[in-house]
C-alpha cells in the first residue's frame, strides 16, 4: 500500500512539474541589460543604465498576471488591480543642463513625475489614481501619496500613449492623469526597491556597479520605471508588455580625480564588472566615440572594443564602441573600462542643441509676479511644439496677460490652446499651447499671476524657503536624417523639461505665537502667584518688641565678628551676667526716680496749703 501511495504521489508531482515546465516554456519573456556611456564637455561623463524586460502577454487580460517568471510580481499586481494601461515614473535629483550636455537618452524633471494611462473599462479614474499613488508610494518609498487632486491634471496633447493604443483611445485624455512633485528627493530608499525589480537584483551583471556612496556623489541622478503594451512580432499579431528601468548618472570627473578628466569604472564605481546576469539575453556596454578624434580633447578606450555600431539619436547618427560583457568577463576576468585622454584635457566651444528653454520668475514684492520662458530654436527650419504649464492653485494666473513674442517684436498666435483655470484648494492651473517656432529664433512666453494668502496650517515647516513650482514640459518631433528609414513611430520625438521655479508667498511671522505664549505665561504666572500667596499663606501676630529688624541683626553679627579681646588681668564677664547687672542697676535707678518724684509732690502740696 505504501509503495502504491508513493507512486501515486510521484505521478501527481510529475504531472504538475511537467505542466509548470511547459508554462515556463510557453511564457516567452526576455531580459536585456545595456549601459550607454557618453563623454560630456568640461570633463563630465554621462552613464545610462538600461534594463528591459519583455513579456509576450496581454496587459488587459485578467489571466495574465497569475504566473510570473522574469516580470516582477509587485508591478504585475498593481497593473492588474488598478487597470493600468501605461505607467511612467521618474525620481530625479539634480538638473540636466541642455546647453552644455545636449540631450539625454531619457529626460526627467527635478523631483518626482508620474503619468498614467488607465484602461477604458475603468469606472472611477480619480479614485483609482489615488489608490495607485498610495500603492506606488509604499512600493518605492516615496511621497507619491501627495499627488492628490490639487496637483493632478489631464493634458490633452503633451502625454500621448507611447505603446499600443487605438486612435479613439489616444484622443480621450479622460483616462490620463499627470502629476509632479518638484521637491521630492531621490535617495537610497528609492534605489533599494527599484533594483529589487531586476531579475538578478544587484548580485550579478551591470547592477553590481550600484555603489550607493558613489551613485549619490554624482551631479545628476535619475531613476525611472516605464510600463507599456508593445507588439511581440513584426506584424503585431501578438501583444506584449515591456518594462523598462533606467538609471542616469552624470559625474564631474575633474572634481573626483583632482583635476584629471580620465576615468575608469573602478575609479567611479569602486569596482569593475566580473559577471553577466545569467537571465539576460544580452549584456553590452556602448561608448559614444563621436569626439574620440577631436582636436580639443582626443581620447582612447581600454580595452579595445569588441565591435562598433551606429545608432540613430535625437540629432542624427551616433557611432558607438560596443563591449560584450559576457566576452569581457570570460574565464573569470574583470572588465574595467577606461577612458584616457591623449593630452591635457581642453575646454572646447560647446555647440547648443537644436531646441532648449530657459524659464524664470519676474516681478518684485509678494503680491504680484510673472513667469517668462524663452524657447531657443537653433535649427535652420521651423518647429511645431507643444508647451505645457501646470501651476499650483496659489499661483493665480491671468490668462488675459498671456503674451507670445518672437525675437522680442513679432507677436505669435498659438495654433491651439487648452486652458483649465485653477480653483482654490481644489484644482491647479493648466495651460497647453501648440506653438510654431521660426528658424533661428527666440520665442518668449509671458504671463502674470497673483500670490494667494495661505492658511497658517498650510505652510511647510520651512515656510520662508518658498514653494516649488512644476517644470514646464516641451514636446517636439525633431527632423532627423534617418527618420524616414526608422521603423520606430517615436523616432525623433523629444520631450524637454525646464527648470522648476521657487516661489515666495506672503509668509506670516511664525515667531509671534512664541512671543505671545511667553508673554501670556509670564503674566499668568505673576497674577496667579500673587493670588496663590494671598489665599494660601498663613498669617501670625508677632510682637514687634521681640522682633529684630535687619539692621539690628547685621549690627549684632558685626559685633560678634569684630568683638575685642579682654585686657590681661581683667575678668571676662559673660553676656548673661552683664544683662543681670544691667537689670539690677536699671531697677535701682527706677526706685530712686520714684522716691524723688514723691518728695517733689509733697513739697508742692505744702506750698499750696
Amino acid at each position: 500500500m505504501q509503495t502504491k501511495t508513493a507512486a501515486r504521489y510521484f505521478d501527481v508531482f510529475l504531472i504538475f512539474g511537467v505542466a509548470f515546465y511547459a508554462h515556463l516554456i510557453s511564457a516567452k519573456d526576455s531580459f536585456t541589460e545595456e549601459l550607454y556611456v557618453k563623454p560630456l564637455p568640461h570633463g563630465h561623463v554621462y552613464f545610462q543604465f538600461h534594463f528591459s524586460t519583455k513579456w509576450e502577454a496581454d496587459i488587459g487580460s485578467p489571466e495574465t498576471f497569475q504566473h510570473y517568471r522574469l516580470f516582477p510580481k509587485s508591478l504585475g499586481e498593481l497593473i492588474s488591480a488598478y487597470n493600468v494601461q501605461e505607467l511612467h515614473l521618474s525620481l530625479t535629483q539634480g538638473l540636466w543642463r541642455y546647453e552644455k550636455w545636449g540631450y539625454p537618452k531619457e529626460d526627467a524633471p527635478p523631483g518626482a513625475e508620474l503619468w498614467v494611462w488607465f484602461q477604458n473599462n475603468t469606472q472611477d479614474v480619480d479614485k483609482t489614481w489615488s489608490e495607485l499613488n498610495n500603492a506606488l508610494s509604499g512600493l518605492f518609498c516615496a511621497t507619491l501619496n501627495f499627488m492628490d487632486n490639487k496637483s493632478t491634471t489631464s493634458p490633452r496633447w503633451s502625454f500621448r500613449p507611447t505603446g499600443l493604443a487605438t486612435k479613439e483611445y489616444a484622443r480621450e485624455s479622460g483616462f490620463l492623469r499627470y502629476s509632479a512633485l518638484p521637491r521630492e528627493i531621490a535617495c537610497t530608499e528609492n534605489l533599494t526597491p527599484w533594483k529589487k525589480l531586476l531579475p538578478c537584483d544587484s548580485k550579478v551583471g551591470l547592477s553590481t556597479l550600484f555603489n550607493t556612496v558613489k551613485l549619490y556623489d554624482a551631479n545628476y541622478h535619475s531613476l525611472s520605471v516605464h510600463i507599456r503594451p508593445v507588439c511581440s512580432d513584426a506584424d503585431c499579431t501578438r501583444p506584449g508588455i515591456e518594462l523598462t528601468q533606467n538609471l542616469a548618472l552624470v559625474f564631474d570627473v575633474p572634481r573626483i580625480s583632482s583635476g584629471s578628466a580620465s576615468w575608469s569604472l573602478k575609479k567611479l564605481f569602486s569596482s569593475g564588472l566580473t559577471t553577466q546576469c545569467p537571465l539576460s539575453d544580452m549584456s553590452k556596454v556602448y561608448v559614444d566615440v563621436t569626439d574620440m578624434e577631436s582636436k580639443e580633447s582626443p581620447f582612447q578606450l581600454l580595452p579595445v572594443s569588441d565591435s562598433t555600431d551606429v545608432r540613430s539619436g535625437h540629432t542624427g547618427d551616433v557611432p558607438y564602441a560596443v563591449y560584450d560583457v559576457g566576452l569581457q568577463t570570460r574565464d573569470g576576468r574583470q572588465f574595467n573600462l577606461e577612458l584616457m585622454y591623449s593630452s591635457q584635457f581642453g575646454h572646447s566651444t560647446v555647440r547648443p542643441p537644436p531646441l532648449y528653454a530657459h524659464r524664470y520668475i519676474t516681478g518684485h514684492g509678494l503680491e504680484k509676479g510673472g513667469v517668462t520662458c524663452h524657447l531657443y530654436n537653433s535649427l535652420p527650419e521651423d518647429l511645431m511644439i507643444v508647451y505645457l504649464e501646470t501651476l499650483p492653485w496659489y499661483m493665480r494666473m491671468y490668462y488675459n496677460t498671456l503674451r507670445i513674442e518672437t525675437n522680442g517684436t513679432m507677436t505669435v498666435r498659438p495654433k491651439h490652446v487648452h486652458y483649465v483655470p485653477g480653483k482654490d484648494r481644489e484644482r491647479l492651473y493648466t495651460l497647453e499651447l501648440v506653438l510654431h517656432l521660426q528658424a533661428y529664433s527666440i520665442t518668449s512666453v509671458r504671463f502674470q499671476f497673483d500670490r494667494a494668502f495661505l492658511k497658517w496650517t498650510e505652510y511647510p515647516p520651512d515656510a520662508n524657503h518658498g514653494f516649488y513650482v512644476n517644470s514646464a514640459v516641451i514636446s517636439v518631433k525633431l527632423p532627423t536624417k534617418n527618420l524616414d528609414k526608422s521603423d520606430d513611430p517615436n523616432a525623433g520625438f523629444l520631450r524637454l523639461h525646464t527648470e522648476s521655479l521657487l516661489l515666495q508667498l506672503p509668509t506670516p511671522d511664525f515667531s509671534m505665537p512664541y512671543n505671545v505664549i511667553c508673554l501670556a505665561c509670564t503674566v499668568v504666572a505673576i497674577a496667579f502667584g500673587s493670588l496663590h500667596n494671598l489665599t494660601t499663606r498663613r498669617f501670625q501676630l508677632v510682637d514687634p518688641s521681640k522682633k529684630k529688624g535687619l539692621k539690628e541683626k547685621i549690627k549684632s553679627f558685626l559685633q560678634r565678628v569684630f568683638k575685642q579681646k579682654p585686657k590681661e588681668g581683667s575678668v571676662e564677664v559673660s553676656d548673661t551676667t552683664k544683662e543681670s547687672s544691667e537689670d539690677k542697676s536699671g531697677g535701682e535707678k527706677m526706685k530712686k526716680k520714684s522716691k524723688d518724684s514723691l518728695e517733689q509732690e509733697e513739697q508742692l502740696d505744702k506750698k499750696v496749703l
